[in-house]
């Protein structure tokens, strides 16, 4: 791919996400394409995205998407980003990178990396706050089951 073609990916990419748009999402997918992510327990095929952006969108109406940085290779591009929304009435962040496989300009795979510790505290209740500090001071934790 041409760096013209990657940004062009790029920015559909992050408009996508800014549209929060199911539609949108589809079509930068192959429909074999698949995901792969630490917040599904299986990978989710291309043609479910629309679903599962709505699905997303109904449980986290205030998220907000940023893209922060980006990077290529070949047929690999790199995205780092950034989530945002409130909880509890504070701001509440995590960032994660994707990594995606392009087929003809299109999403044949994406896989999505992420510490999910934070999101799992928040989600059973526990104050995420502790981690968040604990994270921040380079104290270990040892690997937990994703979501």
């Amino acid at each position: 791919m041409t760096d013209a073609e990657i940004q062009d990916f790029i920015t559909q990419f992050a408009a996508a996400w800014a549209a929060r748009d199911g539609e949108a999402f589809l079509a930068l997918w192959h429909p074999d394409g698949v995901l792969r992510t630490p917040l599904v327990d299986r990978p989710i095929a291309g043609k479910e995205l629309g679903r599962l952006n709505d699905v997303q969108r109904e449980a986290t109406p205030d998220l907000v998407w940023q893209l922060l940085d980006w990077s290529s290779r070949g047929d690999i591009v790199i995205i780092e980003w950034q989530c945002t929304r409130q909880v509890g009435g504070k701001r509440f962040d995590w960032r994660g990178v994707d990594k995606f496989r392009l087929r003809d300009g299109k999403i044949a795979e994406e896989r999505v990396y992420m510490d999910t510790a934070l999101l799992r505290a928040l989600r059973s209740g526990v104050d995420p706050e502790p981690i968040r500090q604990a994270a921040g001071q380079g104290v270990a934790f040892e690997p937990l089951s994703v979501l």
